[in-house]
Formats: structure tokens, C-alpha cells, sequence
């Protein structure tokens, strides 16, 4: 592969730099300082991934950092590109997170490092939130936790040998049903 081919395939993906942390080690001459870069990987079409590089210099513990999250992408399927199929959970640790889909206009409602997560996805109505542990490693990670438990209906209905059709239909009839329970209960308020 070329170099030139290298830059064209590198150029379809978005990079969002999370987190960096200084560490330093004591040595005889004083302290030695070193860097921890963590980095999500996106193509805002459904695939994302995350990286962790550690080096003696900023620029190189993101380089490594990016190229570590574009091994390790995973696909996530999108209703309508531009939200989830259903609910999820995470965890990873004692970070804990809740993904709700959300109707068109919401944008995407959450926290710093679960934001860089759905930008890069090209995900544009989310609601999330992160509970327990703030630490942004464990946040992206239970994060993608979520998202690797997120199925579409097409993958169901192959699962179980139905038709997408009849998937689909049954949440639609369950969204009938709660919209109608919560106009029977407005007009008892009332």
C-alpha cells in the first residue's frame, strides 16, 4: 500500500482526543515524565473504536493511541443513521452507563467522553447517562460495552427466522399501546 493510498483510507476517519494523563517516574537525576493518551477512532457511518498509547512525548502517545483504536473498531447498527434501535446498558468496572434512543431534534445528550463516542459513530439523538465511576477509561469502555449489545431488527429477525416486517410491527404496537396509556391517564388527571 502506498503512501498516498495510506492517507485516503486514514482520511475517512475522525479522531477525538478524551483524555491525557501525566505520569511521572522518580529516578536518581529527579523525575522522569511520560504520557498516557486515550483516543476514539470513528468513520460517522456506524463504526468506532478506542485507544490507549503511553510514550515519553504527547504527540507520540496519541499516534500510538489512534492507531491502536482504528485496530480495534466495531460496527454498531443505526436506526436511520442517526440513532439506537433500542435501550442499553454498560459496564465495565465500576463505570456504569444507560444509552437511550431518542426522536429526531434531541442531538446527543451526554458526557464528555460518551459525546466523543457518538460523534465519532455519527450518531446525532442520543440520551446517556454515565453512572458510578468518572474515570473517562472506564466510561468509554462501558460505553462500548453498550454498543457491542445493541442489535438491529434485520439481525433478530435472522436470529429467529421471521421476516423484519414482523419485528418491527411488534414495536409498533407497543409504542400504540404506551401512547394511548398515557392519554388515558391525562384525561383521569383531568
Amino acid at each position: 500500500m502506498s503512501n498516498r493510498d495510506r492517507n485516503e483510507k486514514d482520511s475517512e476517519f475522525v479522531d477525538r482526543l478524551v483524555h491525557i494523563n501525566r505520569v511521572a517516574k522518580v529516578v536518581k537525576g529527579g523525575r522522569r515524565f511520560g504520557f498516557a493518551a486515550l483516543v476514539i477512532v470513528g468513520d460517522q457511518k456506524g463504526r468506532a473504536g478506542f485507544g490507549h498509547g503511553k510514550a515519553r512525548e504527547v504527540p507520540e502517545a496519541i499516534r500510538k493511541a489512534t492507531e491502536a483504536a482504528k485496530r480495534e473498531m466495531i460496527r454498531v447498527p443505526l436506526r436511520e443513521g442517526r440513532t439506537l434501535h433500542h435501550d442499553v446498558h454498560g459496564r465495565h468496572g465500576a463505570g456504569k452507563v444507560v444509552l437511550r434512543s431518542a426522536p429526531p431534534g434531541t442531538g446527543i445528550i451526554a458526557g464528555g467522553p460518551m459525546r466523543a463516542v457518538f460523534e465519532t459513530l455519527g450518531m446525532q439523538d442520543v440520551v446517556a447517562k454515565s453512572i458510578g465511576s468518572s474515570n473517562p477509561y472506564n466510561m468509554v469502555r462501558a460505553t462500548f460495552d453498550a454498543l457491542k449489545h445493541e442489535t438491529s431488527p434485520r439481525a433478530v429477525a435472522a436470529r429467529r427466522g421471521k421476516k423484519v416486517s414482523e419485528i418491527t410491527a411488534r414495536r409498533r404496537a407497543v409504542a400504540k399501546e404506551t401512547s394511548n396509556s398515557e392519554v388515558a391517564s391525562s384525561s383521569e388527571e383531568a
